[in-house]
Order: structure tokens, then sequence, then C-alpha cells
């Protein structure tokens, strides 16, 4: 155990010596290479924090562009829908007002069908009335009477009916 604890100048200077020499071969091949690779790793980690930060803005930006987009396009969607409704209403008050036009022709149409209808039952009825009156008359008489007679027969026969028309 002696043995440990000694000092030995020759193991002493080439334990030196050795140190020196690694140190240096160290220095020279391993040192410098190292420190390019943790230079290297270094750049390229602020290169990446830097790229990640550009990154973040671009979104950020992008993101409120995204808001942007998506809010002007509510806005078109609200104006055409609201367009959509005042036009579909327009049309309604259109279709409305033309049903109403076209019920009011009809109804006037009808009108006058039915004044034409009733003038040509009238006429018919008068006809009928003047035929009647002449068999009356001529069941009567038990002859026929000349043109004259028969006109006025006609004649009083109208007045009578127009008298009780109205």
């Amino acid at each position: 155990m002696d043995s440990l604890v000694k000092l030995d100048p020759g193991l002493f200077v080439w334990t030196i010596i050795t140190f020196l020499g690694l140190f240096i071969v160290l220095a020279k091949y391993a040192w410098k290479p190292l420190m390019k690779m943790l230079d290297d790793r270094e750049n390229m980690i602020r290169s990446s924090l830097e790229d990640a930060k550009k990154a973040k803005l671009e979104l950020e930006g992008l993101n409120q562009e995204c808001e942007a987009i998506t809010a002007k396009a509510r806005s078109e969607a609200q104006s055409i829908l609201a367009d959509s409704k005042s036009a579909a209403e327009k049309v309604k008050e259109d279709t409305i007002a033309k049903a109403k036009e076209q019920a009011i022709k009809i109804s006037d149409d009808a009108k006058k069908q039915i004044q034409i209808e009733k003038d040509k039952a009238i006429i018919d009825i008068k006809q009928e009335v003047v035929n009647l009156t002449l068999l009356v008359a001529e069941k009567l008489i038990s002859k026929n009477l000349n043109d004259a007679d028969n006109k006025s027969l006609i004649e009083e026969s109208l007045k009578k009916v127009k008298s009780y028309e109205a």
C-alpha cells in the first residue's frame, strides 16, 4: 500500500507528458470538430427558433386574414339572404296582385256572361210569351188574325210583360 501513496518522479513526469500529449492530440483532432459540431448545433437551434417565430407570426397573420375573410363571407351571406328575402317578398306580392287582377277579371267576365245569358233568356222568354199569346188568342178567337192585328196584339202583350218585369 505504500507504493500507491509514494510519489515516483518518473511516473509523475510520464503522467504529465502523457496527459499533455493526449491533450494536444485531443485539442487538434477532437476539440475543434467537437466545438464545430456544438457551434453548428447552436446555430441550427437558433435558426430553428427564428424560423419557429417567423412561422408563428405568419400563422397569426394567416389567422387574422382567415377571420377577416370569414367575417366578410358572413356579411356577404347575410346580404345575400336579405336580398333573397326581399326578392321573395316582392315575388309573393306580385303573385298576389296578379291573382287579384285575374280574380277581378274572371268575376267581371262572369258578370258579363251572366248579363248576356240573362238578356238571351229575356229575349227567349219574350218570344215564348209572344208565341203563347198568339196561341191563346187563336184559341180564343178561333181564327187567325191578319198581320196588323197580330202586331197590335203582340205589342199589347209586350207592354203587359214589361210592366210585370218592373
